[in-house]
């Protein structure tokens, strides 16, 4: 955000909220930035063919003593929230078969509303 305030001329003794200095120069949440990144991936786990390690390593159940990680529960909770399905059940067939033409997954990320948050 210091980079972007020098460009619109401001400091922070401006008391200007960053949503509207993004807003101004047209810059993207950053979170939504984020978000578009982890679906982006996600298309390219479900493009890639089934022997690569990366695909295998997002399909494992591990057993153990430690806890699971939340990446499947952050991809769900950010298809659900893109209006996508999930990555698990019969809404993650689809979504895998969305995510084989680059071309629809890539209109479908841009399509991804910029989450409220705060300023």
């Amino acid at each position: 955000m210091s980079f972007l305030r020098r460009v619109a001329g401001r400091s922070l003794r401006d008391r200007v909220r960053s949503s509207v200095t993004r807003e101004e120069l047209g810059v993207e949440p950053l979170l939504l930035h984020i978000e578009r990144s982890q679906l982006r991936w996600l298309g390219h786990l479900f493009r890639m063919p089934p022997g690569r390690l990366p695909r295998e390593v997002f399909q494992a159940c591990p057993t153990g003593r430690r806890p699971q990680g939340k990446t499947q529960d952050t991809l769900e909770r950010l298809c659900l929230s893109a209006g996508l399905g999930t990555p698990r059940g019969p809404p993650g067939e689809e979504l895998e078969e969305v995510s084989g033409v680059r071309e629809v997954w890539a209109s479908l990320l841009r399509l991804l509303p910029p989450r409220p948050g705060p300023g």
